[in-house]
């Protein structure tokens, strides 16, 4: 019997991280004006649940930075996290990336700011070369290349960028294998 390891939360294992830097290498080569870290969305409702404090979750702007015994298991927290991770690893520096949200449905209120939101700010900051990570997603799919890939690339090519380049999800990169 093969003995097995459960690793439950893996938004900042060395070995995620590592992979997505393996991955991004390549696209790595100072072509880009601003990175974008895209994370599937989800209904603050959801994460509200998940608070078991009842008391901390999306209260005050800065509730998910850094890690504290009342968000260690909030999404958002998480995502956040993963963002600085990857940029800290591959040297990107805080005022040249963003963090937003893809994957809305519904009329529920979702994790902001939405990917749309921020790519039209970066755009109207005069940023024309985009490179766009996926961190929630370990395999690429519909979300990530139509979402953001095809139909991101054309809504930022429409306000004037030159460029939106997504970085492939780990699939099957021997880096993540």
């Amino acid at each position: 019997i093969p003995q097995i390891q459960i690793v439950s939360d893996f938004y900042d294992h060395p070995g995620f991280i590592e992979s997505w830097k393996a991955v991004a290498k390549p696209l790595l080569t100072g072509r880009h004006d601003h990175i974008l870290f895209s994370f599937h969305g989800l209904p603050e409702s959801h994460v509200l649940q998940a608070d078991h404090s009842g008391s901390h979750c999306l209260t005050h702007g800065d509730c998910c930075q850094g890690f504290k015994e009342k968000n260690s298991r909030c999404y958002r927290a998480q995502c956040l996290a993963t963002a600085a991770s990857i940029a800290k690893t591959i040297g990107i520096e805080r005022q040249d990336y963003s963090i937003a949200f893809q994957s809305r449905l519904g009329k529920a209120k979702w994790l902001g700011p939405s990917v749309s939101e921020t790519i039209a700010r970066l755009a109207s900051e005069g940023k024309k070369n985009l490179l766009v990570f996926c961190p929630s997603f370990v395999a690429d799919c519909l979300e990530t290349i139509e979402e953001i890939g095809e139909e991101l690339n054309q809504e930022f090519l429409n306000m004037g960028g030159e460029s939106l380049e997504l970085v492939p999800s780990l699939n099957v990169d021997p880096a993540w294998v």
